[in-house]
């Protein structure tokens, strides 16, 4: 069919146009969705929809400041968040139950070093302080050195008392004064972590302090007969019978003692006790040296005394008989090489180093015998103590020409001294419950296990310090740990691991000498005054001890372990004051364990100046 165009053409009628209106609905749906099965982009959406509106943001406003409510809600909903899981940590901390870390408990070393200083109060002689630490002790021989006129007159008031008696011996409280001073050097650390570094200090210097008053302080006194050292105070003898005044025939408190006490100076003969005091000043200069002014004092006095040595050391005149009675020195040449060494070290003069590494030193002291007390470090003998400290000096130090010589001697014979003391070897015996034998099982024995205890422990710390392992004996190599072992075992012993389960320090553990051969603790302190013999009741009772001499080490067992609590046998209970030195000095070496720390490396060299050595000589010329 063809209809006419308006527009001057034919128009042709298909036969779709006749489609009914239900038919053209249905085909314009299929169109639509065939239209609609693909996506529309971009381009074509905004044509259909026209330009979307942008989406505004909504604010709250906070008064002066309007901020996104997004941001807000993020933020209040971290603070609420925040304050949720505090409250619950803060809760549950509350609830669960707490347990204390309490520091460790302080191990039996350091408890036995709290009662073994104490000692020295109760031996303290003068005016003493207000508060002492000894209840039952107070001043006492106010009147020392005051004799008649015409006598010596001169003030000794002060010092310690040696042993059980009222005696003042400067030649071994000089020793246990520097002893004391060489600990406080070395392990200054774990006497103040324990708590008694100032304690310590206060001890030494009430030894001091008494030195500087027993000699001229003038240094215009140094010639033999000129220069005026007091070797004693009291009198101890009773071989020729005399029993007036006497301090060991008389068993009564200090505190009562009202007679005139007998003065012993020595007059250009002891070279002896000036060097030994000498070491005692000088060593203690390094203890005290934040205190200049009293460090220069102790110095000033230590010069004075070791140049009297000097010039005596060959002096054959008589000692005084109740001095040496009780404390002679087998020689002097050990006191001047340990004299020397505290010189150098407390000055820094190279002149006292030159003396004590010469040969000739070296003989008089005994550095190159085998005598059977070889190593036996005591208030007699010096040289195992000065050779470990020149060996100090070896290995941290390292000096050289022209030193090294006599010093790789002294270490080579420390060597020995440590290889002597070990169970391997035979040199000593020891008991059945292992307390070594040193003064081979003569009476009174724990004052050398003790120093040699200390000796053993410190040059395990010298090699330690060093970064060196061990030592050799002969061919065997020897661990350092070796040396702490049997320090342990020995100190082990005397605080109560041996056959009788005893303590042999008074106050530790719960089995000790009740019996101390000691006059001011077996006298009651109701007991106004005793006369010289009317104390003698108390010396023969056999209750224990009205007063506890706490920190007192007595003189020990036998050599096979026994031990009879018997006041009137010195040999078995009665302290001294070097061998409680001996054993403050051990305890704190061994007291803390490597936790606490070493040795201070530094100390003792403080007045050292570099060593600038000379060149040594060239070798001889080759012939052929």
């Amino acid at each position: 069919m063809y209809g006419r165009d308006p527009w001057g053409g034919p128009l042709e009628i298909n036969a779709a146009d006749s489609l009914t209106d239900d038919d053209r609905s249905r085909n314009l749906q299929e169109l639509d969705r065939a239209a609609f099965s693909r996506p529309l982009d971009a381009t074509q959406q905004s044509w259909l929809l026209g330009p979307t509106e942008p989406k505004k943001k909504k604010y709250v406003d906070l008064g002066c400041l309007l901020v996104s409510r997004k941001i807000f809600l993020w933020t209040l909903g971290t603070f609420v968040l925040t304050a949720f899981l505090a409250g619950s940590i803060t809760t549950i901390v509350k609830k669960v139950p707490r347990h204390k870390h309490e520091p460790p408990k302080p191990d039996n070393f350091t408890l036995a070093l709290h009662k073994a200083l104490l000692f020295f109060h109760a031996q303290k002689s003068g005016k003493l302080p207000e508060h002492n630490n000894v209840s039952w002790r107070g001043s006492s021989c106010l009147q020392d050195g005051k004799g008649d006129q015409g006598q010596v007159y001169k003030d000794l008031v002060g010092g310690y008392y040696d042993a059980g008696d009222a005696i003042k011996f400067s030649f071994p409280m000089s020793y246990a004064m520097a002893v004391l001073s060489w600990s406080v050097i070395e392990y200054s650390a774990k006497y103040q972590s324990a708590g008694e570094l100032d304690h310590v200090k206060e001890l030494i210097k009430w030894g001091t302090d008494y030195f500087l008053k027993t000699f001229n302080s003038s240094s215009a006194g140094y010639k033999r007969f000129a220069f005026l050292l007091f070797a004693q105070v009291g009198f101890g003898d009773t071989s020729g019978g005399s029993v007036i005044h006497n301090d060991h025939y008389c068993w009564m408190r200090p505190e009562d003692i009202d007679y005139k006490r007998t003065v012993t100076p020595c007059y250009g003969t002891c070279p002896y006790l000036a060097a030994e005091m000498a070491a005692a000043l000088a060593s203690a200069s390094i203890v005290f040296k934040d205190n200049r002014i009293y460090s220069q004092k102790l110095v000033k006095g230590a010069k004075i005394l070791y140049d009297f040595a000097e010039s005596t050391k060959h002096s054959h005149s008589k000692r005084h008989k109740d001095a040496s009675e009780f404390y002679k020195s087998s020689m002097s040449g050990d006191e001047l090489l340990w004299g020397g060494a505290w010189m150098y070290y407390a000055t820094g003069n190279v002149t006292y180093l030159d003396k004590v590494t010469s040969h000739v030193m070296a003989q008089e002291a005994g550095a190159f015998g085998k005598s059977s007390y070889y190593g036996v470090f005591s208030w007699d003998n010096k040289l195992p103590g000065a050779q470990l400290l020149l060996t100090r000096m070896r290995l941290f130090l390292s000096p050289g020409y022209p030193y090294e010589d006599l010093l790789s001697t002294f270490h080579n014979q420390t060597d020995r001294v440590m290889c002597s003391y070990l169970p391997y070897f035979r040199k000593f015996n020891r008991t059945k419950g292992g307390l070594i034998e040193l003064n081979h099982g003569a009476p009174q024995p724990l004052q050398y296990a003790a120093n040699a205890a200390f000796l053993a422990t410190l040059f395990s710390d010298y090699l330690e310090a060093s970064d060196t392992p061990g030592w050799y004996c002969g061919p065997n190599f020897y661990s350092r740990d070796v040396l702490r072992e049997f320090s342990r075992s020995q100190i082990d012993y005397i605080l109560g691991k041996n056959p009788r389960k005893m303590s042999y320090v008074v106050g530790f553990g719960q089995r000790y000498p009740r019996h101390v051969h000691h006059r001011g603790a077996s006298i009651p302190m109701s007991v106004k005054k005793e006369s010289c013999k009317g104390g003698w009741k108390w010396r023969d009772s056999k209750k224990g001890n009205p007063n506890t001499i706490t920190g007192a080490m007595v003189a020990g067992p036998n050599k096979y372990d026994g031990f009879h609590d018997v006041r009137a046998n010195y040999n078995y209970t009665e302290p001294t004051l070097a061998g409680n030195a001996g054993l403050v000095a051990a305890l704190v070496a061994l007291s803390g364990g490597k936790t606490v720390g070493g040795i201070d490396k530094n100390t003792i060299f403080s007045a050292v100046p570099p060593l600038n050595p000379p060149t040594p000589p060239p070798p001889a010329p080759w012939i052929p």
